[in-house]
Order: structure tokens, then sequence, then C-alpha cells
């Protein structure tokens, strides 16, 4: 499957409608991730990390009041940027199901690539969360066993969905050596990340 939408381009685009850093943080995450997921499973790095790099494209135009726009503006962005149905059905996956947006309420993933971009950028949240309760606050710090263990309590990022995280089974990966990879791919990058 062709994206038509190179690393350079995909910069240009987050350039483009990405203002907030937390926001490039969080798609630099989702990148690292979908690179080595797509590693671990013999996939397209090329394609599967520039689709983590971009899956939130519209984000810091449709958080807050706008926010049911979410992955629906995004189709048009890169539709208008030349990009791929492949592509853009992807990116729109990670939203999938979302009671608060009509037209991907009824919609559900069903490849590889999709149940892993839902996982891998929902646990972004998780492992930042994890890294800010240590006591330097460093990502460095973060032993598998307490992100396994944060992962189980319900309560801790309590608006980070486990059974979103838990999708990464349906790609073909389980949860605790996608908890390892996660861990290990964002030490990569701490650094980047402040922590």
């Amino acid at each position: 499957m062709e994206l038509w939408i190179n690393y350079l381009q995909a910069q240009s685009l987050v350039d483009k409608y990405i203002t907030e850093p937390y926001t490039r943080l969080h798609l630099r995450e989702s990148e690292v991730i979908m690179r080595w997921l797509a590693r671990h499973f013999w996939e397209n790095e090329e394609q599967w990390w520039i689709i983590g790099f971009l899956h939130d494209l519209d984000w810091d135009i449709t958080k807050g009041s706008d926010q049911t726009n979410h992955c629906v503006l995004v189709q048009s962005l890169l539709r208008d940027a030349g990009g791929t149905d492949f592509l853009i059905d992807t990116i729109a996956s990670h939203w999938y199901d979302n009671e608060s947006i009509p037209e991907l309420r009824d919609k559900k993933r069903t490849t590889r690539i999709e149940y892993s971009l839902a996982a891998a950028e929902t646990l972004t949240w998780l492992i930042f969360a994890t890294a800010l309760m240590q006591p330097e606050k460093k990502l460095e710090n973060v032993k598998f066993e307490s992100l396994k263990s944060k992962f189980k309590n319900k309560w801790f990022a309590s608006r980070c969905d486990r059974n979103i995280i838990l999708e990464c089974e349906k790609a073909g990966i389980g949860i605790d050596e996608f908890l390892q990879i996660w861990l290990s791919s964002m030490k990569e990058i701490a650094w980047e990340l402040w922590l």
C-alpha cells in the first residue's frame, strides 16, 4: 500500500498544522513506537512511522470545542496533501468507535496497523504519567514492572483506555511484550521528551 506522502512532506504538514509542543511530542512518540512495531512485525517501517507521525495532524485545530471533528478534519487535510485512501483510513481508524463522532461511530478497526496505531498512541499518555510519578521524573528510571502495575491500575491515568491498549493483542503481540517494546522505544528518545 502506498501513502503518497513522504517524511519531508509529513514534516511540512506537521509544521503547518501543529503548534502545541505537547502535541508534537505525542506525534514523535507515536512515530517512534510505530517504527519499532513495524520492525517487530516485519512491516514497512517508513509507512508505519509516517502514519504514527501524522495520526493527530488535526488535533491542535479540533481539540476543545471542535473535538467532534477530530479524525474527520484530518481526512480532508491529508486528501488535499495527496494522501492515499490507505493513509487516510488508517489514520482515521485510531478514533473509530467514538460515540461523539457520527462519521466514525460505527466503524471498527480490522487490520494490524490499525490496532497497532490505536494501542500505541493511547499508551503514550500512560507512559508519560508513569514517568512523572518517578522521584526523578525520568523515563530512564521507569521499570517494566512499574509500567505494568500502572497499566493494571484503572484509576491511574484513568482517561487512558486500557481496552484500546489491549488491541495490541489483535495486532498479534501480547501486552507484556508490547509494554516492553514501548518502554524501550521511548527510552531511545527520552531526551527529546524532556523526561
